[in-house]
C-alpha cells in the first residue's frame, strides 16, 4: 500500500458549482499541496474527504480502508481559524477535545505548547493567528495524526510564522507513515515545501503528480506584439497582450513551435493558476 490517501472520482452537484470526477493520491511519507483558484473546489474537496459532506458519486480511501468519520481520530485538521471557543484557554482546549480521541498524549500536548510557546493561561481570543495556528498543529500532533489536512492555515501569516510552520510540516513527514495534504493560496509555501501537486480548477483536476514535472511542463513567454501568429496565439495559455506585446504561458512540449524572437523563463505555481484560470475564463 503505497498511498496514504486515495480519492476516486468524487461528485458533488450544487445550484451554482459542481465537483466533477476529482481524483488523486496522496503517497505514504510527503506532502501534497492543493491549490487552485477561489471556488475551485478545494474546501468542497477537503469536506469530502473528511465525511462533513456526502458525495453524489466516488469515494475515499485513507490508510487502506474506505473512509469513514471514526478514521477522522487519525487525522488532524488544521483551518484558516480554529473553531474553538474563543474564552477557552490553551489548557482548556486539551480538555474540551482530549476526550474524542482515545490516543490522546498530554505530554505530547504539553511538549508542543512548550516549544511553541503557548501560555496554558492565554485565551484563545488572545492568541496572535500564527498562534492559533500552532495551537491547532499542536492538538493535531498530540492525538497522534498519521494524515495532516490544511485549509489555508497560513494565510495572513508573516513569512518567519509561514517559515516555521513548513518546518513543522517537513519534520511531520520524515516519519514515513505520515503525510500531508496542504491546501493554500500561498504557493511559496508549496515550492519549499511540497513534493506532490494537485491543481484543481473549476470543480475539475487540471494535473496531479509531482511538483517539478508540473513546473517543467509549462514555461512563462513573453514577446512583442507582431510575434505570433494566429495558430501561434492558440499555443499562449491565458495570453494577455498589452501595448508592448504579450505574456502567457506555454507547454514546454510547444516552445519549439513559437518564433525564436520570443523569450521563455522558468514558471512558478502562481503563475500557473493564474494563466490557467484565465485560459479556463476565455475558453468558457
Amino acid at each position: 500500500m503505497n498511498n496514504i490517501l486515495e480519492v476516486r472520482g468524487l461528485c458533488k452537484n450544487y445550484s451554482s458549482f459542481a465537483l466533477k470526477d476529482v481524483a488523486f493520491d496522496v503517497p505514504y511519507g510527503y506532502i501534497m499541496g492543493f491549490i487552485g483558484p477561489n471556488g475551485a473546489g478545494k474546501t468542497t474537496t477537503l469536506k469530502l474527504i473528511l465525511n462533513i459532506i456526502k458525495p453524489d458519486s466516488g469515494g475515499v480511501s485513507v490508510f487502506g480502508r474506505e473512509s469513514s468519520l471514526a478514521q477522522n481520530e487519525d487525522i488532524g485538521v488544521v483551518m484558516d481559524s480554529p473553531m474553538y471557543v474563543d474564552d477557552w484557554t490553551v489548557a482548556d482546549v486539551e480538555k474540551a477535545i482530549s476526550p474524542f480521541y482515545r490516543q490522546w498524549d498530554k505530554s505530547l500536548y504539553a511538549g508542543y505548547i512548550k516549544r511553541f510557546g503557548l501560555d496554558p493561561k492565554k485565551k484563545v481570543k488572545e492568541l496572535s493567528r500564527g498562534m492559533k495556528v500552532k495551537l491547532q498543529i499542536a492538538a493535531a500532533l498530540s492525538h497522534n495524526a498519521r494524515l495532516l489536512i490544511l485549509d489555508e492555515p497560513t494565510s495572513g501569516l508573516d513569512p518567519v510564522a509561514r517559515d516555521e510552520i513548513c518546518d513543522l510540516l517537513r519534520e511531520f513527514v520524515t516519519d514515513e507513515d505520515k503525510s500531508v495534504l496542504f491546501s493554500t493560496h500561498i504557493t511559496s509555501d508549496l515550492e519549499k515545501t511540497a513534493d506532490y501537486i494537485t491543481l484543481i480548477m473549476d470543480g475539475g483536476i487540471m494535473f496531479t503528480g509531482a511538483k517539478d514535472d508540473l513546473l517543467e511542463t509549462y514555461a512563462r513567454v513573453t514577446g512583442g506584439p507582431d510575434d505570433l501568429n494566429a495558430e501561434q496565439k492558440k499555443l499562449v495559455i491565458g495570453r494577455r497582450e498589452h501595448g508592448t506585446g504579450f505574456e502567457g504561458m506555454v507547454e514546454t512540449a510547444n516552445i519549439n513551435k513559437l518564433p525564436k524572437d520570443v523569450l521563455t523563463e522558468d514558471i512558478s505555481l502562481e503563475e500557473i493558476i493564474i494563466f490557467m484560470n484565465k485560459g479556463v475564463q476565455i475558453h468558457e
